[in-house]
């Protein structure tokens, strides 16, 4: 998930990896003589603008998402269908960028206060304030009473970032959470196993990759009955697709071009396999995964291009929101939910035809724009100065 032009850029959220170096030498951890480099691409920079405006792209195919059925009757309502898949973009992004920040500093000192203060200042302040939101109103925004909502079960779900792993449904203004605990869980896990499988032990990261990948349709196909719709071993995919590119441009000495070729087949392949042959089976998100982890690999690999799909993701209304993305992405549902009353009288205005429809939409759009740029600037850009305290050496 914005401090500097100098840095890749984080999952989701903005730019975050600290060090600029292009070399950071691994040697054996047990002491031993082989080492392994984990060395930047001479080609690749520390600042990949394109990916900006894949996090806006994302977000805004999940925020249309949310109002497909005001769209139906329009050309847009087919594709919005699939924006849900938005998040399955996220992930990749999310995967490629804290692999490069970790492969980057695991052999620099405070690797673990570093990395987990930063995490903290990105993702806790949103996500914090929009549970003292919701459960300051909770009939409102929650849909229940506070005395129901606030049993310890449910707030040690929220405390310790593993709501996703519920039978019960989330309450739609916290909907979004489930994809960010899955996120702040692999932070959790993944941070250690990339410092401490280094030097001779560096092989066993793809490995566990690989491992990822094929599980979660494993796990689908196995309908077991602890397996909830957002649990995470049913959405491993994107993230781990995401990761390997990061290892893989890191240790695999080839061309840039190449990088290209390959990232342009695997994108059309996944998306092609999505749409057909996976279509609707356990195999779906493993599809979706494989095209957006291509998309990433393309639009890293294609980073600077003149042509017009990369300015597109440079520059303007893309660029834009992906910049405020993330408090787009865990707010707009409690926006929606605030206009509420507003849905209503427009509706009875316009007998919830197409201008009607289209008109919430647009007004949707607006608020919680309104209200992500206005949390971007006022609030989590002013926690993110602390970060300045956690540089890598």
């Amino acid at each position: 998930m914005p401090d500097t032009k100098s840095t890749l850029h984080n999952p989701d959220l903005g730019p975050d990896l600290d060090s600029d170096q292009g070399l950071v030498s691994l040697s054996d951890s047990s002491g031993g003589s082989s080492a392994v480099l984990t060395r930047r691409p001479t080609w690749l920079p520390t600042y990949i603008p394109e990916l900006e405006g894949l996090r806006g792209l994302a977000v805004l195919a999940v925020v249309l998402y949310h109002c497909h059925q005001r769209l139906t009757g329009t050309w847009i309502y087919g594709p919005m269908l699939w924006g849900w898949a938005g998040v399955n973009l996220f992930f990749a992004l999310s995967g490629f960028l804290i692999t490069s920040i970790l492969l980057e500093a695991r052999e620099k000192p405070h690797y673990f206060r570093n990395f987990y203060a930063r995490r903290v200042l990105r993702i806790w302040p949103v996500y914090f304030l929009l549970l003292i939101v919701c459960y300051a109103v909770p009939e409102w925004f929650l849909g229940d009473t506070f005395a129901h909502q606030a049993r310890w079960p449910i707030l040690l779900g929220y405390a310790l970032f593993i709501q996703n792993l519920r039978h019960t449904p989330l309450p739609g203004t916290l909907g979004p959470t489930w994809s960010l605990a899955i996120e702040e869980q692999y932070y959790l896990v993944w941070a250690p196993v990339v410092r401490y499988c280094r030097g001779r032990l560096n092989w066993l990261l793809p490995v566990i990759l690989l491992a990822m990948v094929a599980a979660s349709p494993i796990f689908r196909l196995s309908h077991a009955h602890w397996l909830n719709t957002t649990h995470t071993l049913i959405h491993l995919e994107g993230i781990a697709m995401g990761s390997l590119i990061s290892f893989c441009l890191y240790h695999l000495r080839m061309a840039r071009r190449t990088w290209l070729w390959i990232g342009l087949v695997a994108a059309i392949s996944g998306f092609v396999a999505a749409g057909t042959i996976f279509a609707g089976s356990a195999f779906l998100d493993t599809g979706l995964a494989l095209g957006f982890a291509g998309v990433v690999l393309v639009a890293v690999a294609g980073t600077g291009a003149a042509n017009p799909v990369a300015m597109l993701l440079r520059r303007g209304p893309l660029a834009f929101y992906g910049r405020i993305s993330y408090g787009l992405y865990m707010t707009h549902i409690l926006v929606f939910v605030y206009f509420g009353n507003f849905d209503a009288r427009l509706d009875d205005k316009y007998h919830r035809g197409i201008p009607g429809n289209l008109a919430i939409v647009g007004l949707r759009l607006v608020a919680s724009t309104v209200v992500a740029t206005a949390l971007w600037y006022g609030f989590e850009s002013q926690v993110l100065k602390l970060k300045r305290y956690f540089k890598s050496a």
